[in-house]
């Protein structure tokens, strides 16, 4: 009997931001293909004894799908780990993509997202009523392009709460390209590492960022969040949500009479 190879989120760094599913899956596996430069080998402790494992951080894209087909092929149960959720950045699609081509059945697990991650270590909403209702999940052109529709200043002018991946190398550029749009004092959170035991959550504005930044040394894996939502922890004013408020009717509760 083949099994479908299994692509699964692996969450930010703590091992116990794996889902159930896909906790239950490394368990099972036969065969697990990790991404090992982002990855926390702690995941791999519970494994089964018979599992081999490798890391693909070396590899290219076709030396990986010659694992994963060897496994498919085997009759194994093989498991693809990514970092987060594979969905973001995870370059799955070109994967998939090979695997089906050749008939190899494949399914998806989701990941807890740096984002969230950062967010929850920051006992943070990045939705708040009458700040921002939308979130936009990007990144700056470097080696890999973004559309030129999709440029950071594109973006930064809808003023909404922004998280941009793979883009702390270029902490500076960041800054000069929101500043026209987003106020100097706009709170900005860089987070290194989120759910790894070396995390880092470095908070400032716009004005200081990028030396702040600079001080720690940051380089690499983090997340930028840039918003008016973040200045709410620092005291600005706080909107209540329409969803609790006692004068709100919904399908499960009738709003109370105004006094």
């Amino acid at each position: 009997m083949k099994h479908p190879v299994q692509f699964v989120g692996a969450g930010p760094g703590d091992p116990e931001l794996i889902t159930v599913k896909g906790k239950r899956l490394l368990e099972e596996a036969d065969r697990i293909v990790y991404a090992g430069s982002l990855v926390p080998e702690t995941l791999l402790i519970t494994r089964k004894e018979s599992a081999r494992i490798f890391n693909s951080a070396p590899l290219t894209l076709e030396e990986t799908h010659a694992l994963l087909k060897e496994g498919y092929l085997n009759g194994e149960r093989v498991v693809r780990l990514h970092t987060g959720d594979p969905s973001l950045y995870g370059a799955i699609q070109e994967q998939m993509q090979l695997l089906e081509r050749e008939g190899i059945p494949c399914s998806v697990v989701p990941g807890v997202s740096a984002a969230f991650a950062a967010a929850a270590a920051l006992k943070q909403e990045l939705t708040l009523p009458e700040i921002s209702q939308t979130v936009i999940l990007t990144r700056l052109s470097g080696r890999t392009p973004v559309p030129e529709k999709e440029a950071i200043a594109s973006l930064a002018a809808h003023e909404a709460t922004l998280v941009i991946y793979l883009s702390v190398q270029q902490m500076e550029r960041v800054v000069s390209e929101l500043t026209p749009f987003y106020p100097p004092e706009t709170p900005v959170v860089v987070a290194y590492r989120v759910g790894w035991p070396d995390q880092k959550l470095v908070e400032g504005c716009l004005a200081d960022i990028a030396s702040l930044v600079q001080e720690t040394g940051i380089k690499r894996q983090a997340v930028i969040m840039v918003g008016k939502v973040f200045g709410v922890r620092r005291g600005d004013g706080l909107k209540r949500s329409k969803l609790y408020d006692k004068g709100f009717q919904h399908a499960y509760r009738d709003s109370e009479p105004s006094p």
